[in-house]
């Protein structure tokens, strides 16, 4: 406790003897229920993949993409990049390109 009452770290701006206020809880459920679609966040994480997101266009992104669908997007394209790179190199090493 502080010599005023309130909690040492409290930042939430709390009158003296009340309760610290918790916006997280509100904050992550006002994210999580934007509007745009899984297919619209997977479109931007592909894009993001290659590096060719237009500024403007991020902003956008930034301000109505879902931030759960973004890293289930994410994880999904990572996992299959990794999957499309395993099955060429198992093409290219069984085809015999590889050995020589």
């Amino acid at each position: 406790m502080s010599p005023t009452g309130g909690h040492m770290g409290d930042t939430h701006g709390a009158a003296q003897g009340a309760a610290p206020v918790n916006t997280a809880g509100a904050d992550l459920r006002e994210l999580a229920s934007r509007r745009a679609s899984f297919a619209q966040t997977a479109k931007a994480v592909g894009w993001s993949f290659f590096g060719v997101r237009k500024r403007s266009a991020y902003e956008q992104d930034v301000q109505k993409l879902n931030p759960v669908h973004v890293i289930v997007a994410g994880i999904l394209g990572a996992a299959l990049f990794v999957g499309v790179l395993i099955v060429m190199v198992r093409w290219i090493v069984g085809s015999g390109i590889a050995g020589g």
